[in-house]
């Protein structure tokens, strides 16, 4: 094979750089420098198996773009040193031989690498992966019905959303997805292990599941077109119940409403409601926010912390609920969106939380268009609740009540709806 220089590399990838068509500013010099040695790596890394390489792949383009936006909107300020590292180790550690691979796979992989060694959350997204979030805040995508982080042993279920595949299946909060379909999960990122779970509709995936205090257990879920309703609600003779599964797009909006179907079916019996967020992985920042409006009259819903400086997420007058008394139920499936919320009320003295504690996922996401049909899923800031307290390791209930899934009935609701009748009596 013909042998490539350094300088030779990094004239090649400036060209790719500067000639890539890109939707916004050009990468500037650190991040061409950063794909500049990224190329030279690669080279490196394929010249031990024998192997040259072609330095035309868009995939340049696209680390320079990433690594760009994390210098600049990151959390926290990270050396150019740290995330080449990181990324270096990422692509040796997913093809440490590298004969046969792509030079865009190998680049991927040094993405992956890159931003995996920020946090859990930060990820690179690809038109499909785009796609497939787009489709899952507009309430419907194709998949299994379960929000996951990475795990060292593969993948945690967050949460699954009632009535799809997975919670049929009875997968629960806290199991770890260690392989599908026979292959190990452990080894590979959350975006790589996340396109394994994918597939078309109607095929079947075996999940390897290891839940605390069992053995290790197979199940089989089949891949639907997931619906999420978002919002369900009833009446619980003078009490009303509204669960919500997932804040997807105008779910504070259905909320309301339910309410005020609520209302109109229980009359001046109604003693106040039951919020259901059990099992909810989040979703939209922002319908947490007007979903937390909608119960409070005034005062500071969150406050988010970035490299900017401090953003104050504030209550508007009004509250749908009329100052009736409210629950909430969370539990360790409850996260990020349903935090805020439920921190909100409770700092509020607005609601009561019984259950679990929750997840604790205290970190916000911004979405990062990188050209037309990809982007960047970066963390650029922490949130605290009213109080000043994060949730990073999850909200502790008031009212502490464990689910027996031995027993009939569900005693988080039952004690749930008496102590909303008892706030009714003891209200001034």
């Amino acid at each position: 094979m013909k042998h490539v220089t350094k300088p030779l590399i990094a004239f090649a990838a400036f060209l790719l750089l500067a000639s890539c068509e890109i939707v916004g500013p050009k990468p500037g010099p650190q991040a061409v420098a950063a794909a500049n040695q990224i190329a030279a790596d690669i080279t490196l890394h394929r010249k031990t198996a024998g192997l040259g390489t072609e330095l035309s792949d868009p995939a340049l383009a696209i680390f320079a773009r990433v690594f760009e936006k994390v210098r600049e909107d990151y959390l926290r300020a990270v050396t150019d040193t740290a995330l080449l590292s990181a990324a270096r180790a990422g692509l040796k550690k997913a093809y440490p031989y590298p004969k046969g691979v792509d030079v865009g796979f190998l680049v991927m992989a040094a993405i992956d690498g890159m931003l995996g060694s920020l946090d859990r959350y930060s990820t690179y997204l690809d038109p499909s992966d785009l796609k497939a979030m787009r489709d899952r805040i507009r309430g419907q995508f194709g998949g299994l019905g379960i929000k996951v982080r990475k795990h060292d042993e593969g993948l945690t279920v967050v949460s699954p959303i009632d009535g799809t595949p997975a919670y049929r299946a009875g997968l629960k909060s806290g199991d770890i997805i260690s392989h599908a379909d026979g292959k190990a999960l452990k080894t590979l990122t959350l975006p790589a292990a996340v396109r394994i779970l994918r597939g078309d509709v109607g095929e079947p995936i075996t999940l390897t599941i290891l839940r605390s205090g069992a053995p290790t257990f197979d199940v089989e879920v089949v891949r639907e077109v997931i619906k999420v309703a978002g919002v369900r609600s009833r009446v619980e003779k003078d009490v009303g119940y509204i669960r919500v599964s997932e804040f997807t797009r105008r779910v504070s909006h259905r909320v309301e409403d339910a309410v005020e179907i609520i209302r109109s079916k229980a009359g001046l019996d109604l003693k106040g409601f039951v919020l259901d967020l059990r099992n909810n992985p989040g979703g939209s920042f922002d319908e947490a926010i007007f979903m937390s409006d909608s119960f409070l009259e005034q005062g500071q819903i969150v406050l988010t912390k970035s490299r900017d400086g401090e953003a104050h997420h504030k209550a508007e007058a009004g509250d749908v609920a009329n100052g009736l008394p409210i629950v909430v139920l969370i539990n360790g499936g409850s996260a990020s969106a349903a935090e805020i919320v439920a921190g909100a009320l409770r700092d509020h003295k607005r609601a009561v939380l019984i259950g679990r504690k929750s997840f604790g996922k205290g970190t916000v996401q911004r979405l990062i268009p990188l050209g037309r049909n990809d982007a960047l899923r970066l963390t650029t800031a922490i949130y605290l609740t009213p109080s000043g307290k994060s949730v990073e390791g999850g909200i502790e209930p008031d009212i502490d009540v464990v689910l027996d899934e031995d027993r009939d009935g569900d005693e988080q609701l039952e004690r749930a709806i008496k102590t909303v009748r008892e706030l009714y009596r003891s209200r001034p």
